[in-house]
């Protein structure tokens, strides 16, 4: 599927999550953004804390929202909710949408972070892991770096996409709302328990 850079209302749904430590589960907010910045929908879903269910919770979120104008979805990260990866291509084959996948820091791999935190299923983690293949690095019109993997478009579109969507620093606008209000939610509910629990 072909995405038009060029196009002036190009839908992306960003993707982000928000945990406390401790936590059993992570929020995910979606946030769809038109490129002129206008914000047209929300969406959310939960993934388990070193889990298996991140790629499931995505496409459950994309679903939801019930919107065929969505020309691609972009992600904060594969590796989500403490080691939960994110199988980009199947969000790709069950959604029809184009995946971007952006991250922010050089990493050497998180292989032998994966065998210690999982001694019983690190195996078929780390094949997860490895399916995704290698990041891509990009500077930004911005002046940073960030590294992205794509499916469903050419890296001349991912760059293109990801230079229309940054405003300022690194992270794209779709990305950077969507984790500000999976932060604010989840910031409100553990208020709202801890105001619960202290009036008992």
């Amino acid at each position: 599927m072909r995405v038009k850079p060029s196009k002036k209302a190009i839908r992306a749904l960003g993707v982000a999550e928000s945990f406390r430590e401790n936590s059993a589960n992570a929020l995910l907010a979606g946030v769809v953004m038109r490129s002129d910045f206008l914000i047209d929908g929300f969406s959310f879903a939960k993934t388990t804390i070193a889990g298996n269910d991140a790629t499931d919770s995505v496409i459950s979120l994309y679903k939801s929202l019930k919107r065929e104008d969505v020309n691609l979805i972009m992600l904060s990260g594969v590796i989500i909710s403490m080691y939960n990866i994110v199988d980009v291509n199947k969000v790709f084959e069950e959604t029809g949408k184009p995946v971007l996948a952006v991250t922010y820091r050089p990493s050497k791999g998180i292989e032998e972070a994966i065998k210690k935190r999982f001694p019983v299923d690190w195996e078929r983690r780390i094949e997860a892991y490895r399916r995704l293949g290698p990041r891509k690095e990009l500077k930004l019109k911005t002046g940073f770096k960030v590294f992205f993997r794509n499916v469903g478009m050419d890296d001349f579109d991912s760059k293109n996409i990801l230079n229309k969507f940054t405003v300022f620093g690194r992270i794209p606008e779709p990305i950077r709302v969507a984790r500000l209000l999976a932060r604010s939610i989840v910031h409100e509910a553990y208020a709202s328990e801890k105001q619960a629990s202290s009036s008992i």
